[in-house]
């Protein structure tokens, strides 16, 4: 661009206008701008430090001419500024928006592995307690048979040895997920027998819910007891949360291969006072943990009615009639 103003400029020959004519003044603002777009800030100073260069030597060279080269460096300078000022603010909004996407994955990840650590800790206090009772009945055994055989108190001393050691193992692997301040509850890990003290307690908080049981009722693993216990009181909180003056359900489903669980809510009124909590939480991503650590599936999503609905099943083996 520099090196064809002069040119231009004999061409036309008028004499009126130097170094630039309006037409070549106007091409070579374009040519600034589009360069000072597409590269740093640092090359618009360079360039406009070029283009003054050129107008005080055709100022010093061709003096007699009228020059227009003070206008044209306020002008192509004020185009420049405008420009670097957007790359900077681009380049901000990039970094904000990059950190804003990393803090994001790291409170994720971070808020995955305390789900982890809590579940982790209440499978190893329900293990304990079930492997503490089989030491203590072991141990127990032999004095509830009036003279027993040497045969089966061996046994029975066997299964305690296997029982405390197997303890001690689970205790310093899974230990170490625990804080320093952490105590274990003394009061077993509940079940689904707790589910109406859980409900009444969300109907004093101020959920309507009510809970509906199909299937025949049995005893299940602890772990499955426990985890669905957990997704259905996140579920029940996350409906007081995110739809207040909505109403809840509980579906429980006792089925052949496992449990199924339903937890649905109803559209927030229009005429509540309370706002919805913001944020979206990461109550669901702990419940999908707890499901696939028992291989299970699990469905979350807004029914058609603007409600909100999570459904979960939870397989449960049944156990072979040989070794029971």
């Amino acid at each position: 661009s520099l090196a064809v103003t002069p040119l231009v400029s004999v061409i036309n020959g008028d004499g009126q206008d130097w170094p630039w004519i309006p037409g070549a003044m106007v091409c070579h603002l374009v040519v600034l701008v589009v360069v000072a777009l597409r590269t740093r800030p640092r090359t618009a100073v360079w360039m406009w430090v070029l283009t003054a260069a050129y107008a005080f030597l055709a100022d010093i060279f061709f003096g007699g001419y009228y020059s227009n080269g003070g206008p044209m460096l306020v002008s192509s300078a004020f185009a420049l500024l405008l420009v670097c000022l957007w790359h900077v603010r681009h380049t901000a909004q990039e970094q904000v928006t990059a950190e804003q996407t990393v803090t994001a994955h790291e409170r994720s990840r971070r808020t995955l592995l305390e789900e982890r650590t809590n579940i982790a800790r209440e499978l190893h206090d329900v293990v304990a307690h079930h492997m503490s009772v089989v030491a203590i009945q072991a141990e127990a055994a032999p004095y509830r048979v009036e003279n027993p055989p040497e045969e089966l108190e061996r046994a029975f001393a066997t299964i305690r040895v296997n029982a405390v050691a197997a303890l001690t193992e689970l205790r310093r692997v899974l230990g170490v997920v625990r804080a320093e301040d952490y105590e274990a509850p003394d009061a077993p890990q509940p079940t689904l027998a707790d589910l109406d003290a859980l409900l009444d307690n969300v109907r004093e908080a101020g959920l309507a819910v009510d809970k509906a049981v199909t299937g025949a009722v049995r005893e299940l693993p602890p772990g499955v007891e426990l985890s669905a216990y957990r997704i259905v009181q996140e579920a029940l909180s996350n409906s007081l949360r995110h739809a207040p003056g909505a109403t809840a359900r509980v579906e429980v489903s006792y089925v052949l291969g496992g449990l199924g669980l339903r937890v649905v809510n109803t559209a927030i009124p229009q005429n509540t006072l309370v706002k919805p909590s913001p944020g979206a939480g990461h109550g669901v991503t702990g419940m999908r943990e707890r499901v696939s650590m028992l291989n299970g599936e699990m469905t979350a999503g807004p029914t058609d009615d603007g409600g909100y609905e999570v459904a979960v099943f939870l397989p449960v083996t049944a156990p072979n009639e040989d070794e029971a």
